[in-house]
């Protein structure tokens, strides 16, 4: 029965909706990490990656963290070949902070070993160890994370941590420079997708681009969706400041996806940065950057940078995706030959229910009774033998008693054998 719904709604105008997919806004708060870690023996730190620092007795020092989606919604806007990754300027800001924590701040070196995809729906634990110094007072650093508390640790990122170098002046230099070719960003992330990389709101900081033959100048600025605090600096602004370095291989298609692989004399001057000058300069050896706020005082310098690619192969290891979409299968495994062979079955009597039974000079091994489907009845014959027969206790299906002999009779069907004759025991 149809229902005329004017009478009681009225009448109104129609709307289109939008073709893409509703755009959502989070209400509820998000968990924050509290406690006092101080009472388990902890120092705590004011970080929004590492929460947490024990001393070492050797003079070393273990910090520790743990990132998820929802704890650091910003890391949802980098992602790479589908994959949510932690970028490569998180490494190097906790190798820094954990470098302030025991007075070797310079980042020397660190070197990525294996990218760290974040899971969907759960997080990833966190530590940065810091070694004793050696006679140079350099220290060793390396970032471990572990899925759960019952997985292993994997490392991926392996450095060394100097004392901080001289001061460096501040930049006297117009800005842009004289001389220097803007560059339209217009659609630049828009490009940056086409080459695998998935960039969000919190990651497209990029606000101008100049050029001077193989140097660039970049203007970026950390959307209002991050937040500085707590960082030394932030990891979404840092990657933005080399997001330029793309326009330096716009004429090479065989570059893939690049991300940062090796850092060399990293040295941070400033905290908590929202906006940058960046110049970035391809050098033999790497990419030389150095930014400073509109003032022109430094904030963070980088002797070289080296990106490497990153291969779809490599991508679908990292982290769960791999597992989450496999499709499983069955496989059969071939099992060794034990060496075993037949049996010969060619001395074994065959009796037919119909006719007589056959006479033989010697009692066969075996004697298998052929019966049709369905058995109507079973009944058992002996085969030839000298020996007397001996009576059987265990009745037949037609009620008369069977005869036991030496040889073991098997009933047989088109289903297969069944087991041996009663008269067997």
């Amino acid at each position: 029965v149809g229902v005329d719904w004017t009478s009681v709604v009225p009448a109104g105008d129609r709307v289109e909706l939008p073709a893409y997919a509703f755009q959502h806004e989070r209400y509820w708060p998000r968990p924050v990490a509290s406690g006092d870690v101080s009472a388990v023996g902890q120092e705590s730190l004011d970080h929004h990656l590492l929460g947490a620092s024990v001393g070492l007795p050797t003079g070393g020092a273990v910090l520790t963290g743990r990132l998820s989606q929802s704890s650091h919604p910003w890391l949802q806007d980098h992602t790479v070949g589908g994959q949510t990754l932690v970028p490569g300027t998180a490494f190097a800001e906790m190798a820094l902070r954990a470098g302030d924590q025991v007075g070797t701040g310079f980042l020397r070196e660190l070197i990525l070993q294996k990218p760290l995809a974040l899971p969907t729906r759960t997080g990833v634990a966190l530590q940065v160890t810091v070694g004793t110094p050696d006679e140079t007072g350099d220290r060793p650093v390396e970032v471990f994370s572990r899925p759960s508390d019952d997985a292993a640790w994997e490392c991926h990122a392996t450095g060394l941590l100097g004392e901080t170098p001289a001061t460096v002046p501040a930049e006297s230099t117009p800005w842009p420079p004289p001389g220097s070719q803007p560059v339209d960003v217009t659609g630049f992330y828009d490009g940056l997708a086409d080459a695998g990389y998935g960039y969000g709101p919190a990651f497209q900081g990029l606000r101008a681009l100049w050029r001077d033959g193989d140097t660039l100048y970049a203007e970026v600025e950390l959307p209002e969706t991050a937040d500085a605090a707590g960082f030394g600096i932030h990891p979404a602004l840092l990657d933005a400041a080399l997001h330029a370095a793309a326009v330096t291989a716009d004429t090479d298609t065989t570059t893939g996806t690049r991300l940062p692989f090796a850092w060399n004399g990293v040295a941070l001057h400033a905290t908590e940065a929202t906006v940058l000058r960046v110049v970035l300069t391809t050098t033999p050896d790497g990419l030389n950057v150095r930014a400073t706020d509109p003032t022109g005082a430094p904030v963070v310098t980088i002797d070289t940078l080296v990106l490497r690619e990153i291969t779809p192969d490599t991508l679908r290891q990292t982290g769960e995706q791999h597992l989450r979409d496999a499709l499983f299968t069955v496989d059969w495994t071939r099992l060794p030959d034990p060496g075993t062979t037949p049996p010969d079955t060619s001395p074994w009597l065959r009796l037919d229910p119909a006719g007589p039974t056959p006479q033989t000079a010697t009692a066969p091994p075996v004697a298998v009774l052929t019966l049709p489907d369905p058995r109507p009845q079973r009944t058992c014959r002996r085969t030839p033998s000298t020996a007397p027969p001996a009576t059987c206790s265990a009745p037949s299906r037609t009620g008369s008693p069977t005869t036991a002999t030496s040889t073991p009779v098997w009933w047989s069907s088109p289903a297969g054998p069944s087991p041996p004759c009663p008269a067997r025991g």
